[in-house]
């Protein structure tokens, strides 16, 4: 498969700019791998795919408000620095990315907030818009991340145009999320209600969760033809026992197991065993699926619609086939699917 079989025409007017009003009222397309068939249905319908003894495994990850805006010393040139992974805690070091990135060099110091009581000196370039920063801040390790915690805002992805607003800090997070580390939602599961959660519980679905922190790299375009020479960045990832333990008896007994987003199957594909089993996982992964690829444990999937030439896409391919995925993205333009991270989900089963 080359990059351009993913290339597809999607209209600006459905990038999703806000969520569905109520989170399991989005739309949902159904698609069956097996005979192509395609149903429209809401999000809340989920439970009518899944019987007693299935299987959903969620990201219970957390978005960290990881977008923040400081002055830069001297000239007061307002930059946006965003937060992706803590180098070492004691240092208070952080890898991160800067714009406007020509502007900021080694040595420069950058003040937040009003009482500039925050201070970073950048320490390292680490590419064109990375820098590694060193934060000066004068009180305990606590203090120091509420701080941040208080001065950052919820990372919305860049095609978002309009201003964060209130409502993103919950919208833009699942109502599980459990660990705090992602800088992006794993946005399949922005679909889920309490109620939802609930019903699908009563009904006996079993849950396992597991921790993939989302990086930036999700996002980072596809610049080769030829996809095996592309490098996906590393991802922390925590699968536990207890996770495992319910996966693996599911797929014992013939069960639904869905990978709830893309997030969550990747992280089940760099945890297989010899014997086609889910392993405990302690670690980082780059793993970056496309197609052709043979599925080790997921057999059913609810994943958002992706941008074009994305490596989300090329992951969804890979599971339904290439030909239903065409078909598929097709009829969902026709139908007006809301696509990306506040967009509208697929159901493939």
């Amino acid at each position: 498969m080359k990059l351009s079989h993913f290339s597809f025409e999607l209209p600006d007017n459905l990038l999703a700019e806000r969520p569905a009003e109520n989170r399991d009222e989005s739309k949902l397309m159904v698609v069956h791998r097996e005979t192509g068939k395609i149903e429209h249905r809401m999000f809340k319908d989920l439970i009518d795919y899944f019987d007693e003894g299935d299987v959903m495994v969620l990201n219970n990850t957390k978005v960290f408000p990881a977008r923040l805006y400081g002055n830069k010393e001297k000239t007061g040139a307002r930059i946006e620095v965003f937060l992706l992974r803590e180098l070492n805690e004691e240092q208070r070091l952080w890898d991160v990315l800067v714009d406007p990135a020509r502007k900021i060099r080694i040595g420069n110091k950058l003040y937040f907030g009003d009482d500039e009581t925050l201070v970073a000196e950048v320490i390292d370039n680490t590419t064109s818009r990375g820098r590694t920063l060193r934060f000066l801040y004068d009180g305990s390790y606590t203090d120091f991340r509420r701080k941040l915690k208080e001065l950052g805002e919820t990372p919305l992805p860049k095609y978002i145009k309009r201003d964060v607003e209130p409502e993103d800090e919950e919208r833009y997070q699942t109502i599980y999320a459990k660990h705090e580390g992602a800088v992006a939602a794993p946005t399949a599961g922005l679909h889920f209600s309490k109620h939802l959660l609930k019903r699908l519980e009563i009904k006996g679905i079993d849950f396992a969760e597991l921790t993939l922190h989302v990086g930036l790299g999700t996002f980072n375009p596809v610049e080769v033809e030829d996809l095996s020479k592309h490098k996906m960045d590393s991802e922390e990832l925590i699968i536990d026992e207890r996770a495992t333990e319910v996966v693996n008896a599911a797929k014992r007994n013939k069960r639904k197991i869905c990978a709830v987003g893309t997030t969550a199957m990747r992280g089940l594909e760099s945890a297989v065993s010899s014997d086609q089993m889910l392993n405990t996982f302690n670690g980082w992964t780059n793993k970056f699926v496309f197609p052709p690829h043979d599925f080790s444990i997921a057999n059913a999937m609810v994943t958002n619609f992706h941008l074009p030439k994305s490596t989300l896409l090329m992951m969804v391919s890979a599971f339904m086939g290439h030909d239903l995925m065409k078909k598929s993205y097709k009829e969902a333009i026709l139908e007006g699917y809301r696509f990306y991270s506040y967009g509208d989900a697929m159901l493939i089963i």
